[in-house]
């Protein structure tokens, strides 16, 4: 039974698909892991072209991925909820490679759209951010527990905010415990943040930050890099979608040591520059901000 090539219409339109595809170049009978399958946008593709199932591993860290990711168990597909570090390390230790390894670090349009999982100030939800709901750790916890100079630290590094700003935000938090809701952090914020907004609300970066911080997200990012080599075959391709300039960083000077390492190199660098998203996938909004970087197995 094959998986129809284009995602469900209830889910997001997947990022940069046109460009993956192409770079990746799937072709039947290969085997496929995504590592961050979310909703199974580039999983569809993907599987439409390689149309084995059996030999394909879908990861993601959220219930309610895994939820909708269950359609493709039905035809053979191998499902991990399970943060992607934690799946690759399994994987590697039962000896399993793959042709294909996708990977897409953005955080999915029904994450932000549903208010209950507190990533998005847009409509106000509970303090939450966890990908994996399972963790102790959250937004919530974080904001009212942190001492101030720790989440200066992080609105500073993971939210690329400015020192004078981080520090008066991060003493409104502090002042303002506790907080409970999205709408209150936001709302503290913007009255907080001085000067004028400019096109993006004045919360964005410091959401950006505690959700990198809850998730540890950059810390997974730098666990997997070295870790893509075991995971593919001979001639296997890795394609990596970052979507600010922190993750992409990691990704960038990943690839750049590889190309440094010479005969000692176990990737080829594809991509001398990131495809991004401005420029081909210009019809979805969500890609803007995406690079595309991929890399094959020598």
């Amino acid at each position: 039974m094959s998986i129809k090539a284009h995602p469900p219409h209830d889910l997001h339109i997947p990022v940069l698909l046109d460009a993956t595809l192409e770079l990746l170049k799937p072709q039947k009978g290969e085997s496929y892991l995504d590592l961050t399958a979310g909703y199974g946008g580039h999983a569809e593709a993907f599987l439409a072209k390689t149309e084995v199932q059996t030999s394909a591993t879908l990861v993601d860290r959220d219930e309610y991925a895994i939820g909708k990711l269950s359609r493709f168990a039905d035809n053979g597909v191998k499902l991990l909820h399970t943060d992607f570090v934690s799946a690759a390390t399994e994987l590697i230790e039962q000896g399993k490679t793959f042709d294909i390894v996708m990977i897409d670090l953005g955080v999915s349009s029904p994450q932000l759209d549903q208010s209950e999982r507190g990533f998005s100030f847009k409509n106000s939800g509970p303090l939450d951010m966890r990908m994996d709901r399972r963790q102790e750790l959250s937004a919530e916890k974080l904001v009212n527990t942190a001492k101030a100079d720790e989440l200066v630290r992080i609105i500073r590094e993971y939210g690329e905010e400015s020192p004078s700003q981080a520090k008066r935000i991060a003493a409104a938090i502090v002042k303002a415990r506790p907080l409970k809701t999205t709408g209150e952090l936001a709302d503290l914020i913007a009255h907080e943040v001085r000067g004028k907004w400019g096109k993006i609300h004045p919360a964005t970066r410091t959401f950006q930050a505690l959700r990198i911080a809850v998730n540890q997200e950059l810390q997974q990012v730098e666990s997997i890099l070295p870790l893509l080599p075991k995971l593919l075959k001979k001639g296997g391709r890795v394609g990596i979608i970052s979507f600010h300039s922190l993750e992409d960083r990691l990704v960038k000077r990943y690839f750049a040591e590889q190309k440094a390492a010479g005969f000692e190199a176990e990737l080829q660098i594809l991509t001398k520059k990131p495809l991004d998203g401005a420029t081909y996938d210009v019809h979805n909004p969500r890609a803007r901000s995406a690079k595309l970087r991929a890399a094959v197995k020598i």
